[in-house]
C-alpha cells in the first residue's frame, strides 16, 4: 500500500512539473512574440516619421537687400536685419533665388551664392561687366548689365556668356509668359525664351529703363521722367500715365498692388496699371528697391533706408545696421 502511494505522489509531483514548465514556456512565448511586435511597430514607426519629412519638406521667409561696398541684409520678417559677410567689397545690385541657391549680382561681374542667406560663396562669372539685375526662371538664371551683358546659368555656380544684340547696357529682368525681358539704356528692350538668343523689341523712347516686372499676366517696364511701358507677350508695348515726372527706380506686385519707388521717399500706386496715385513714404531719401512677402512691402534706399508697410499707405521705419546704399530687397521662401 505504501509503495502504491509512494507510486501516486511521484506521478503527482512530476505532472505538476511538466504542467509549470508548459505555463512558463507557454508565457516566453507570448513574451517572446510581444517583443517582436513592438520592435516591428518601432521599425514602422521610424519609417513612418521618416517618409512624412521626406515628404513634408520645411521652408522659411527669407528677405534680402543688397548694396554698396558688398552690403548684404537678411531678414526673416523685414523688422529685424542682420548683416552678413559677403567676402566683396563691390556694389551688390539684386538678388535671385532657385534651384535651392541664393544669387547675388553686383558690379565687375561679381556673383555670390549662398543656400541660406548666411554663408556666400564667390563665383566666376566669366565677364568684368557690371552687372545689374538677375532673375530665375526656367530652370534658368539670367542675369544681365553693362555694354549688353547677359549671363545665364543653371545653378548659379557655372555661368555662360549669351549674345543679347545690343551694346547698350541693361538693367533689369523679368519672366513671364515663357518670355524673359530685359530692359535698360535709352529705352532698350530685348526678349528671349530661353535666355539664350535674344531679339530687339522696339519701345519707342529714349528714356532709361530701370526695372521690368511681370505682374497680372503683363510686363511692366519702370524709367526716368515717369515712363511706365505694359505689354502682354513682351513684343509691342503701350505706354502708360504715371501721373509723375520722377525717375522710377524699382518696383514689385503685391497684396493686389503695384507700387513703383523713386526720388526723395516718393512713390506711386495702382491696381490694375493703368492708373496711378503718388504719394510719400514719410522718407526724404531715394527709394531704389521693393517687394513684397510675408504679408508687408519692404522698400530700401540710400543710407540704409528700409521701410515696412502691409498696406502700402502707413509706412514704418526699420534699423537696418548700415549707412550704405541699398539698392534692390528680394523675398523668398527658402527650402
Amino acid at each position: 500500500m505504501k509503495k502504491i502511494l509512494h507510486i501516486l505522489l511521484i506521478s503527482c509531483f512530476s505532472f505538476t512539473i511538466i504542467s509549470c514548465a508548459e505555463i512558463n514556456s507557454t508565457m516566453d512565448d507570448i513574451r517572446n512574440k510581444y517583443d517582436e511586435t513592438a520592435k516591428t511597430d518601432a521599425k514602422d514607426e521610424q519609417t513612418t516619421d521618416s517618409t512624412i519629412s521626406e515628404k513634408t519638406p520645411s521652408s522659411r521667409s527669407l528677405f534680402v537687400s543688397v548694396g554698396g561696398k558688398g552690403t548684404i541684409l537678411t531678414s526673416s520678417n523685414g523688422t529685424k536685419w542682420t548683416k552678413r559677410t559677403s567676402g566683396s567689397k563691390g556694389k551688390l545690385r539684386a538678388v535671385a533665388y532657385g534651384n535651392d541657391t541664393l544669387v547675388v549680382v553686383g558690379f565687375s561681374g561679381t556673383i555670390l551664392t549662398s543656400s541660406d542667406g548666411t554663408k556666400w560663396t564667390k563665383r566666376k562669372s566669366g565677364t568684368k561687366a557690371h552687372l545689374g539685375n538677375v532673375t530665375y526662371a526656367n530652370d534658368t538664371f539670367v542675369a544681365v548689365g553693362n555694354s549688353g551683358s547677359v549671363i545665364t546659368s543653371s545653378d548659379g555656380t557655372k555661368w555662360t556668356k549669351r549674345k543679347s544684340r545690343t551694346k547698350t547696357s541693361l538693367y533689369g529682368v523679368a519672366y513671364g509668359n515663357n518670355t524673359f525681358v530685359a530692359v535698360g539704356y535709352k529705352g532698350t528692350i530685348i526678349t528671349s525664351s530661353d535666355g539664350t538668343t535674344w531679339t530687339k523689341r522696339k519701345s519707342n523712347t529714349s528714356v532709361e529703363f530701370n526695372e521690368v516686372i511681370y505682374a497680372d499676366d503683363t510686363f511692366f517696364a519702370f524709367g526716368f521722367k515717369g515712363v511706365i511701358l505694359s505689354s502682354l507677350s513682351g513684343k509691342s508695348w503701350s505706354k502708360i500715365k504715371s501721373g509723375t515726372r520722377m525717375g522710377l527706380l524699382g518696383a514689385s506686385h503685391g497684396n493686389s498692388t503695384l507700387i513703383a519707388v523713386g526720388n526723395a521717399g516718393n512713390f506711386i500706386t495702382s491696381s490694375d496699371g493703368k492708373s496711378w496715385t503718388k504719394s510719400n513714404s514719410g522718407t526724404k531719401k531715394h527709394l531704389r528697391g521693393i517687394t513684397y512677402g510675408n504679408g508687408k512691402f519692404v522698400m530700401v534706399g540710400n543710407a540704409g533706408t528700409i521701410l515696412t508697410s502691409p498696406d502700402s499707405t502707413t509706412w514704418i521705419k526699420m534699423k537696418s545696421g548700415t549707412s550704405r546704399h541699398l539698392r534692390r530687397v528680394f523675398f523668398e521662401l527658402v527650402e
